[in-house]
């Protein structure tokens, strides 16, 4: 006894065991945890949960090093710049303790592969992420799961953690995040007058113009002209969408790929903006922008504010221009008037510096090279047949360079001063600069709240706060009860085991339902499978319908009285019987609880008419809820239907007729 008391207390665990107490230590070793993100604060938890003794860690990043992670992502050195982040992470951190498993995935942890059946293989699961679609996806799967996470971010100097329960604690969507900044769209599709307009018009305008899904912008434009925006404008860019299916045609056909970057070039940057210059009332009170020639930037010919596309910097500071004028007022449009003004990153001779490749500033032939080739390398993709869609990534080189490229191009022919590929990668991605600092403090909070969680310690967990004060530099709160309106927390989750390409819809809702027969609506996502007045999908499969492993069906109440019933589609498992059942309902049936009901107070209630909720009956004067209204079913108008009109406030009267027919208005 004497013997094994001496060993543990020259152990490397022995400071550890202390503090921890003897059952969590012991425990720590065969805790299975998901690490999601080897970034900043990534780098600096994988090394505290190696340490600590965590045993078996599963890290998954899909980024690749990069030359200016190496100032706080210690885990990386220069050698190692563009390999997996992960598997760099895993290989350097395995050296501080060998008793440590690490399992590294370069990956998104988006893909289907990573269905709830995989999230369920964790103890806990810690984000280290830079992105909110990420996280959100993330809080939902330990939501349906009803695994332990530790949510994290930080902002410079500013820093949270904050543990998540299902049931005990709000989840990542109880409290709504802000919304980005968004843009009115003729201002971005027309005139555009800052650096952020272009690049978001390359990103979420152009890119999935040519790369994206083959969406009908009819309902944007429809939207901007009832919004007042100019009926001309909006006129033109219904031509645009149209011009674009031809484009979109040639960068996936193999015979044509080869010239569809000049086909876009030719399109975007010379005729839309001859078009654009045509409206001699959008001109009245702004600058005119500048077509670009693709054939005269190629062989060099083309002049921009007095210097040849090799040397022409995009509307520098040092140029008293804006949108194609110089600073006597004349346009000029290509020609070789206006000054030599040179950038402070460029070289002797006006040529640009070299540095550092992603922050160098770019020539506007440097922009036609990289438009050029960043569009061959994404057709390539396209017509390959491995892809049928891209989106823009901030850690995809191809999209990277084209929103660059295209960002600069248009930024060239409005006067508006470009951007580096550094830049543009930061304001196209949202990212913030990070603190080494603040991330070593969050990585610490984030393992103590780990083993909070890991002992069942639930009244010692705290949402904590960095904080710029230097009196009070750690806030810790009390963590809140679940949103009881969350669309995400509240629902009931299940998984269902299923073959996606033998299971029909309509027996994925019989199934769930057992035999209730109540109506409801079904989605994926927030894309309607069906609904009652909607059954044509029915009898498809779930693969026809693409909702597969690792994707989420919903089945939604039509009532409004019960929570959402939340299906996370997992694979059958790999002993199934070949001819088994297709399909393996939970056990026991998700039940989901009742929805719990606004309630407003007479101080509360708004002093203007508003549309009532979609479900809920308003209250009565004296506070109480009424009794629900019985159903009517009108002639040849389905209950559905007849609920709809009861929604816009239109309630129908049946019985007995009263003096006159009335329709009562809400």
């Amino acid at each position: 006894m004497a013997t094994t008391k001496h060993a543990l207390a020259g152990s490397r665990g022995a400071h550890a065991r202390a503090i921890l107490g003897s059952k969590l230590h012991d425990r720590l070793p065969n805790v299975k945890v998901l690490l999601v993100g080897a970034g900043g604060i990534g780098c600096e938890l994988l090394k505290n949960i190696v340490l600590a003794g965590f045993g078996h860690i599963t890290l998954l990043d899909l980024d690749t090093i990069d030359l200016s992670n190496l100032n706080r992502q210690f885990l990386f050195r220069k050698k190692d710049v563009k390999q997996s982040k992960a598997l760099v992470a895993a290989r350097t951190a395995s050296a501080f303790n060998p008793n440590v498993h690490i399992t590294p995935i370069h990956g998104n942890i988006k893909d289907t592969q990573f269905d709830l059946a995989w999230f369920q293989g964790f103890d806990i699961v810690l984000n280290a992420l830079d992105n909110l679609d990420a996280r959100r996806h993330v809080n939902k799967m330990c939501m349906a799961g009803n695994i332990p996470l530790v949510e994290s971010g930080t902002a410079g100097y500013l820093g949270q953690v904050q543990p998540l329960l299902k049931d005990r604690t709000e989840c990542f969507d109880c409290i709504p995040k802000p919304t980005p900044k968004t843009f009115p769209v003729c201002t971005i599709r027309s005139t555009p007058s800052q650096p952020i307009h272009c690049i978001v018009w390359a990103k979420s305008y152009l890119m999935p113009q040519l790369f994206g899904e083959d969406e009908d912008s009819t309902d944007e434009l429809d939207q901007a002209e009832e919004q007042g925006e100019n009926a001309e404008e909006v006129e033109n860019l219904r031509k645009e969408a149209q011009a674009f299916k031809y484009v979109r045609s040639a960068l996936r056909s193999p015979a044509t790929a080869s010239g569809a970057a000049k086909m876009a070039f030719q399109k975007v940057f010379h005729n839309d903006v001859l078009n654009l210059l045509s409206m001699e009332d959008m001109w009245r009170f702004r600058d005119k922008p500048v077509p670009l020639d693709y054939d005269l930037i190629r062989d060099d010919q083309f002049t921009l504010r007095g210097q040849v596309a090799s040397v022409a910097d995009i509307a520098t500071n040092s140029a008293p221009q804006t949108n194609g004028v110089n600073s006597k007022g004349e346009h000029l449009n290509g020609s070789a008037v206006g000054t030599n003004g040179t950038s402070a990153a460029s070289g002797p001779g006006g040529k640009p510096s070299q540095g550092l490749k992603d922050q160098r500033a770019l020539s506007l032939r440097d922009s036609w090279a990289l438009f050029v080739s960043s569009t061959e390398r994404l057709a390539a993709r396209l017509t390959s047949g491995k892809e049928t869609i891209i989106s823009f990534d901030k850690d995809d080189d191809d999209t990277l360079d084209f929103v660059t490229a295209a960002a600069n191009l248009r930024a060239a022919a409005y006067g508006i001063q470009g951007k580096s590929r550094w830049e543009v990668k930061e304001m196209a991605g949202n990212i913030i600069p990070a603190i080494a600092t603040t991330n070593a403090i969050i990585s610490g909070l984030i393992v103590l709240q780990a083993l909070h969680l890991l002992r069942s310690a639930y009244g010692a967990l705290r949402n904590v706060h960095v904080q710029f004060k230097p009196s009070a530099p750690l806030s810790a709160i009390r963590l809140s009860p679940p949103n009881p309106r969350c669309g995400i927390c509240r629902d009931a989750y299940a998984p269902l085991r299923c073959d996606p390409s033998r299971v029909t819809l309509s027996e994925v809702i019989n199934g769930v339902l057992g035999g209730s027969g109540r109506e409801v609506s079904t989605y994926e996502d927030k894309r309607m499978l069906s609904d009652p007045d909607f059954d044509d999908n029915l009898d498809r499969t779930l693969e026809s319908l693409n909702v597969m492993s690792g994707k989420f069906f919903s089945v939604v109440d039509e009532d409004g009285d019960l929570e959402t019933i939340t299906l996370a589609i997992c694979n059958l498992p790999p002993d199934h019987p070949a001819d088994g059942p297709a399909m393996i309902l939970p056990d026991p049936l998700p039940q989901p609880a009742q929805k719990a009901k606004p309630i407003v107070t007479p101080s509360s209630a708004p002093s203007t008419p508003q549309r009532a909720p979609k479900r809920p009956a308003p209250d009565s004067a004296d506070g109480e809820q009424p009794a629900k209204r019985p159903r009517t079913d009108i002639p040849g108008v389905s209950p559905s239907k007849s609920r709809k009109l009861e929604e816009d406030g239109l309630i129908l009267l049946d019985g007995e007729p009263m003096e006159e027919d009335i329709v009562v208005i809400d």
